[in-house]
């Protein structure tokens, strides 16, 4: 058997990062387990549990990452249970503590807790990327700051704005979704040790009907995972409410939609040859058409963007088809749904990394651009100033939208530049000349507040965050295709 002959997930070869895989991996997977059976076991012993010594536990923690795979997969073979394989593998390496392994746990102690965990080190790694496109696109927005730009409404162009306070626009919705994420990371809970079905029933008759100590057992391990002692769900059925994968992968779907604003921006401001993202000595863009230099990594955040945001309806559905207290039509859905969420936003966000890092303006295209508009965008001032020179406001207005109507048609009808100036300098009423109109033709005139947005927006919003997150600066990203 070779690794060609079968289906391979593209995540793994092309899209996500070494570190995101390492997070859903089966090392991480089973020792994580195996970290919540010593924690179980400590706990026990530490509320009075005879049966559980010292030496179980220091025989459990001496073999939590030597996981013995091949024995685990010859007894699922045999017993067609993932978790009571794992429990006799682990206890086949522990034989004093093989006998209370598990003690007083149904599958979901290790399945959810591990769920929970994992996700949370999926969102602090999708944290320090987000972290890290966001100190990108700041420095971009600063240094394009003041240089004006067409702006678009409905696609058509409107009134002047810059390069950088369009930069602000897709890092203002990185802040939004920086900030959904720290919620779902601060309001995270542990399952605990819940039982069966949530009534704790075993616990109950290991701790003879003590309460406090079964809730001791949930607080102790919530801290021995790295949760704060209360970060335990208050109820439960089997398993932790399925609205909690819901919530996450709303969180992932709403960086996709971010994410696929910036690349389908950027692939627009391609065709216009405004801006491009990042083109490599060697690469190719097109098998026949040798010249093209297609925005192929744009098209790629867009492309997995759609499947993030599709399989945000996996968790919802699952949470909402849910059966009383649990039924295993979860299960299936969530080893694919939740993982490749988490994988898809990895690969996008070292995208997102790798293109703003790279970005290139085309400074005299876009000045071409806007200048072959701005005749249109200043018919305002330019009535003030023929108002100022003794004109009427009401019969300037007219005449201005009559010859806007005249080089409109030059340059759509005709094919021919924007002539508006040379009509309105031609026109006696206005009493300006072609001069004294080309003085108003100054970009930088009609972006309104736009370069003191961005130093507020960066000063104000951008900045605090990126000191407060100092530590996960510098983050790079690798890409493999």
């Amino acid at each position: 058997m070779s690794q060609h002959d079968r289906y391979i997930s593209p995540f793994s070869t092309r899209y996500a990062s070494d570190e995101m895989q390492y997070i859903f991996s089966d090392d991480n997977k089973f020792r994580t387990w195996r970290r919540l059976w010593v924690a179980l076991a400590r706990a026990e012993m530490d509320q009075g549990l005879t049966n559980i010594t010292p030496d179980m536990v220091a025989e459990l923690e001496a073999h939590v990452d030597d996981i013995n795979y091949e024995v685990a997969i010859e007894r699922e073979k045999l017993v067609r249970h993932d978790v009571m394989s794992h429990v006799y593998a682990y206890g086949q390496q522990c034989p004093k503590a093989a006998g209370i392994i598990h003690l007083g746990a149904t599958s979901c102690y290790v399945g959810d807790n591990t769920d929970i965990i994992v996700m949370r080190q999926g969102l602090e790694l999708v944290r320090k990327k987000l972290v890290g496109v966001l100190a990108k696109l700041a420095h971009f927005a600063k240094e394009y700051k003041d240089m004006p730009c067409m702006a678009y409404t409905h696609c058509q162009p409107a009134q002047p704005t810059t390069v950088g306070k369009r930069a602000t626009l897709w890092a203002n919705e990185l802040v939004m979704d920086l900030a959904e994420i720290d919620h779902r990371l601060a309001t995270l809970q542990l399952r605990g040790v819940k039982g069966t079905t949530g009534t704790q029933a075993s616990f109950m008759e290991l701790f003879k009907g003590d309460a406090d100590k079964i809730r001791a057992v949930d607080a102790s391990i919530a801290k021995e995972m790295g949760f704060d002692p209360k970060a335990v769900v208050p109820v439960s059925g089997q398993t932790y409410s399925r609205k909690v994968d819901a919530f996450i992968l709303n969180a992932l779907a709403g960086i996709g939609q971010s994410c696929m604003k910036f690349a389908t921006d950027l692939r627009l401001l391609a065709n216009f040859k405004e801006m491009e993202e990042p083109f490599e000595k060697n690469q190719i863009g097109s098998s026949a058409m040798a010249y093209k230099r297609n925005p192929m990594r744009s098209e790629r955040i867009a492309s997995l963007a759609n499947y993030v945001m599709s399989d945000m309806m996996n968790p919802m559905l699952v949470a909402s088809t849910q059966w009383f207290e649990r039924t295993l039509d979860d299960s299936a859905n969530k080893r694919l749904s939740i993982p490749e969420g988490f994988l898809a936003i990895d690969g996008i966000l070292d995208l997102y990394l790798n293109v703003v890092d790279g970005l290139v303006v085309y400074p005299k295209v876009i000045e071409k651009h806007l200048m072959a508009e701005l005749p249109f965008m200043a018919t305002e001032n330019i009535m003030m100033d023929a108002v100022k020179a003794g004109g009427d406001r009401q019969e300037l207005h007219e005449r201005i939208r009559e010859l806007s109507m005249e080089a409109g048609k030059n340059v759509k009808v005709e094919g021919k530049d924007n002539n508006l100036l040379e009509l309105i300098a031609a026109d006696p009423s206005f009493n300006l000349s072609l001069d004294e109109l080309k003085k108003t033709m100054d970009p930088k005139k009609y972006v309104g507040r736009a370069p003191r947005q961005v130093d507020e927006f960066l000063d104000e919003v951008v900045r605090p965050i990126l000191k407060e997150n100092a530590d996960l600066l510098g983050v790079k990203a690798e890409i493999n295709v």
